[in-house]
């Protein structure tokens, strides 16, 4: 068993001790409040893990503990994944970044946009250009999610039974094809909204390398990095270190909701939000990306790659918050956040709401799992739990505020 571990002491790694401490304080109070129902927190610098701490329940009901080794649902960190497979495939000359989606997936062809009415009064009309590759990796496609209820394409998705994504008893390929079917909610490459674009991209990695989405990662990411508990079903010898998911109550407690399948190969390998993961594996993943596409000895991307994933791809170098193409993304945490090949980054720090170092980049999961890696001070830092929040948590921003704390060097 593979097992995170501490490697050095904070001191040694340019990180203090005491502000370490309040961080663990802080979200041991969310526990206690019965906000969270537990949690694992790591910092590492240079490669070397100089602050892991547990605390709390994995199942609360059954009293089981977080432990090092406890599996966690990632979701939407699935996406960076997802983007790396693609993007090894580009290396390849399989792919490229300016291709339209079409050419690979032809129920693509001839997109249509949005135009103006709602529920079978919709109007549409034809798009100016295609959907490209780029477009699904940026989460600029046009493309969007069932559940914002914020616009009449929303809607759309919501009739087709799509409002988590996938229509119960669907696969990949069969969902896809049924995103192909309704309209863009605006012109490819013109705004952000983020989206199911990320489960296009994964079809797209099956259609071109002929394998399914699970068997390609397997075999060509999570084996190669040494990722042992990554994969999207839990076997039944791990199924007892599967977190449960919990969903936030009115009052801001929490309680046991329903989760991904995870036991058994699914049907739909969701490209967007599939995975789960341990620590110890997912600290593999950000070293591979911090090392800049190497880790141990193997190679998953050039160097290149890794640096134009994690640039910013927004049109005009604008943030979230500006290209955003609805309510709900025109929040201050956006502010001065960009958006690379799969992950954000960060453009403008003098903006952002939690301090944050110019180029740091990283992403989230609906059930309060984060991660970013800092390249300017070798910075890498995850947090996992297992909470749907009803609103908007502020684990995230005071995860930040406290981890910038503690940098001493």
């Amino acid at each position: 068993m593979a097992l995170l571990r501490q490697e050095v002491e904070p001191g040694e790694a340019g990180l203090d001790r005491d502000a370490l401490d309040r961080l663990d304080r802080h979200l041991a109070r969310q526990v206690g409040e019965g906000r969270l129902p537990g949690f694992l927190v790591a910092v590492a610098r240079g490669g070397r893990v100089a602050h892991l701490t547990v605390h709390g329940h994995r199942d609360v009901a059954a009293a089981l503990p977080v432990e090092p080794d406890t599996l966690w649902r990632i979701y939407s960190m699935t996406k960076p994944v997802t983007s790396v497979a693609a993007l090894m495939l580009v290396e390849e000359g399989r792919l490229a970044l300016d291709d339209p989606v079409e050419r690979y997936l032809p129920c693509f062809a001839a997109p249509r946009v949005y135009a103006g009415g709602t529920g079978p009064d919709v109007t549409t009309r034809p798009a100016s250009g295609p959907i490209l590759v780029r477009h699904l990796m940026t989460h600029t496609a046009g493309l969007t999610f069932g559940f914002y209820h914020a616009h009449p394409v929303d809607a759309l998705y919501r009739a087709a039974g799509l409002e988590s994504s996938v229509r119960p008893g669907a696969d990949l390929a069969e969902t896809v094809e049924l995103y192909a079917s309704l309209p863009l909610q605006f012109e490819p490459g013109t705004q952000w909204n983020y989206s199911v674009a990320t489960n296009v991209l994964g079809r797209l990695v099956e259609v071109v390398s002929g394998q399914p989405l699970d068997v390609f990662c397997a075999e060509r990411i999570f084996g190669p990095l040494g990722m042992p508990d990554t994969g999207f079903h839990v076997t039944d010898e791990r199924a007892g270190r599967l977190a449960e998911l919990y969903g936030e109550t009115e009052d801001g407690g929490i309680e046991p909701v329903p989760g991904l399948p995870l036991r058994g190969r699914p049907r739909f390998l969701s490209g967007s939000g599939g995975l789960v993961a341990s620590a110890y594996d997912w600290h593999r993943f950000m070293e591979m990306l911090r090392r800049r596409g190497e880790l141990d000895g193997v190679r998953l991307l050039r160097a290149g790659t890794v640096e134009l994933m994690t640039r910013n791809h927004l049109p005009g170098g604008a943030d979230l918050r500006a290209l955003g193409s609805r309510p709900a993304h025109d929040q201050p945490g956006n502010d001065g956040v960009g958006f690379g090949l799969g992950v954000s980054v960060v453009i403008d720090p003098a903006r952002t709401q939690a301090p944050s170092a110019l180029g740091t980049y990283g992403w989230s999961g609906v059930a309060t799992t984060t991660f970013w890696v800092d390249p300017g001070r070798d910075l890498t830092v995850q947090f996992m739990t297992q909470v749907r929040p009803k609103s908007s948590h502020t684990v995230y921003r005071d995860l930040k505020r406290l981890v910038h704390e503690a940098v001493t060097g």
